[in-house]
């Protein structure tokens, strides 16, 4: 490949396969089922009534339940999410590969088990999975989104797909993602572009934004994503799903490649999208009781610790608050439901106190320097492997490397600049104290300084960059909506700077209107129980439930 003409008809072949696997699936008069911001689940109903309520189950372990009771087989499972993940493509274009046979044969292998022994195999029998295209999945390419990667098929499962596997889980598909998969869109030449499901003229968020979108559609009970600067938990925002960045040694990296591979000073996370909160911890769970350090060395060996998990749930918690990060302000709705969320919280009896974010603007520009520390020459690479053209934000990002690549020198000087910056965020963390005396649990604050935006008009990840730089877990799910009655635009408000003019610029309470606003939670390295487990009580404080 090399020419414009070859790289069009690789795409050419590459799409045509991947309709053909999805025809017999696909429904008609979709152009009647129109975007919508309320219940946007309802936009893939399928006509099959058993297929719609296995579908609608959104909890993983409820719908092992109906496993085990014989309600359901994994073969009409499997069959169900495969018809409502292609509706959800039809949609949004979120599907670039499928193994829909071998699914449907490894159910029927399950069926087999379970009818023999009436006992589950695996604590992930009969779960349908969906992996981002990142995911090796032996036989099936890995692009990035890079045409010049079409037709080289993984020749071996990447090892969280081997592990997920022997837990009795059923891959289904792979999902979409943007060129070279350092960006917050979905859009690439090989596959296109992957649409919000709410409104097509915004975005699902990146770089998992298939499985969001897929999530969202329920075309997905439980997808895998990837994240190095806000990946799996910017989709999850967008689009209103359940996404977790764990610390990046406790799931296994091994099979997944990605863009500047060899890297060692930031490594990316791998972590799951769900349409629940429950669905994450009890995976999350499962991944760390797997002993994956025995088949990735990157690994922690540290298996699931339960009672920590449990006690966050059960005594008062301190919690940082973050409502700004000192570069740009987040839009009304998710200020209002941070304000609203911390006086819960304190009604609850947890202590919530103001969190000092001047260290972050130091971070992000930090990662900045890591995106182009080669001076892109392993993305233009791949491109020109194939003679493509750049993806905008991808020009953008050639452009400002200009080719030059950092010395060695001057690369550890980088390298001792973010390991100063973890060293005086840990001090900061530990030094911290409430009005109580007690040391901080964990941290609250936005997942994004906006909901979801149109396309080619996102700008800064600032609220999910810093924590892949400090390497720091973080749960983001779903709290409430944009109200437009409520959240207007405030008058004479000053921007402080050029992006946070631009983030006010996009701020249309009308356009946004019903689009889900989503919160994270965090904490430090390696607390990854801490996390889930006080996210799970938070959100049930916020639904009121506790």
């Amino acid at each position: 490949m090399g020419s414009i003409g070859n790289w069009e008809q690789v795409v050419t072949e590459k799409r045509t396969l991947r309709d053909k696997s999805l025809k017999p699936y696909m429904v008609s008069n979709l152009d009647k089922r129109g975007p919508r911001v309320d219940n946007v689940q309802e936009r893939s109903r399928l006509d099959d009534p058993i297929a719609q309520k296995i579908t609608d189950i959104d909890s993983i372990p409820t719908l092992l339940e109906q496993l085990r009771a014989g309600k359901y087989t994994a073969e009409q499972v499997t069959h169900a999410y495969i018809r409502r993940a292609v509706v959800a493509h039809q949609l949004t274009n979120a599907i670039t590969e499928t193994v829909f046979d071998d699914a449907l044969s490894q159910a029927r292998k399950l069926d087999r088990y379970f009818q023999k022994t009436g006992e589950l195999q695996g604590p992930l029998h009969g779960i349908p999975v969906s992996l981002k295209d990142q995911f090796n999945l032996k036989g099936v390419d890995t692009t990035f989104g890079y045409v010049g990667r079409a037709f080289a098929p993984a020749t071996e499962d990447a090892v969280i797909v081997q592990i997920l596997k022997e837990m009795g889980a059923v891959v289904l598909l792979k999902t979409n993602l943007p060129q070279t998969l350092m960006w917050a869109e979905t859009d690439n030449n090989l596959w296109g572009r992957t649409v919000n499901p709410r409104n097509p003229d915004l975005i699902p968020g990146g770089s998992s934004g298939g499985e969001g979108a897929l999530a969202v559609l329920h075309g997905s009970i439980l997808g895998m994503g990837t994240d190095i600067g806000g990946s799996i938990r910017i989709p999850g925002s967008m689009i209103g799903v359940y996404a977790f960045k764990p610390t990046s040694s406790r799931y296994p990296a091994i099979g997944v490649p990605g863009p500047t591979e060899g890297q060692e000073h930031v490594h990316f996370s791998s972590g799951p999208l769900t349409r629940d909160m429950e669905s994450l911890c009890y995976v999350s769970r499962l991944v760390a009781n797997s002993e994956p350090w025995e088949f990735d060395p990157k690994c922690a060996p540290l298996p699931w610790n339960e009672s920590v998990f449990q006690e966050m749930q059960t005594r008062p918690l301190v919690i940082g608050l973050i409502l700004d990060d000192g570069v740009v302000k987040v839009h009304p709705p998710i200020e209002r439901a941070l304000l609203e969320l911390a006086h819960k919280l304190k009604d609850q009896g947890h202590e919530v106190i103001t969190w000092d974010t001047s260290y972050h603007h130091d971070c992000v520009k930090l990662m900045d320097q890591y995106y182009v520390a080669d001076g892109f020459e392993d993305v233009l690479r791949d491109i020109n492997a194939s003679g493509e053209p750049m993806i905008p934000h991808v020009q953008g990002l050639a452009d400002r490397a200009k080719g030059k690549a950092l010395s060695v020198y001057e690369y550890w000087q980088v390298n001792k600049k973010k390991i100063a910056l973890r060293q005086k965020y840990l001090s900061r963390w530990n030094q911290t104290r409430s009005p109580s005396g007690k040391p901080v649990d964990v941290l609250l604050g936005p997942t994004t300084a906006h909901t979801a935006v149109p396309h080619h008009k996102l700008r800064w990840v600032g609220y999910t960059k810093v924590w892949n730089l400090l390497d720091y877990p973080a749960v983001s799910f779903p709290v409430d909506e944009v109200r437009k009655e409520v959240d207007v635009q405030p008058n004479g408000y000053q921007p402080r700077n050029d992006l946070d003019a631009w983030n006010w610029e996009i701020y249309d309470p009308h356009v946004m209107n019903g689009h889900p606003v989503s919160l994270q939670v965090i904490g430090k390295t390696l607390n990854d129980e801490k996390v889930l487990g006080a996210a799970t009580i938070i959100e049930k404080i916020w639904k009121g439930e506790n």
